[in-house]
């Protein structure tokens, strides 16, 4: 991301405007590659405390603390 952003600069100082462009959509898309990946990581998370309380019939504080949590930023994100 670092060379991305270096990239950007010399294209903007440059005035090469449409490579700018160029760059700032891949980093766009970069951006969202990677609050889905985060999104996909808390639902894992909630399904399988979800999916172990459904088996075992109980809840302990760490699965309700998780739980909690993964809801928690999956809210933030989306």
């Amino acid at each position: 991301m670092i060379q991305e952003l270096t990239d950007l600069k010399k294209c903007i100082l440059e005035e090469r405007y449409q490579d700018a462009l160029l760059i700032i959509n891949e980093l766009e898309d970069m951006g969202k590659q990677a609050i889905l990946r985060n999104i996909e990581s808390f639902l894992v998370r909630l399904f399988i405390h979800l999916i172990k309380n459904q088996v075992e019939k109980r809840l302990t504080n760490s699965w309700i603390a998780s739980i909690s949590d993964s809801i928690i930023r999956w809210s933030r994100l989306v």
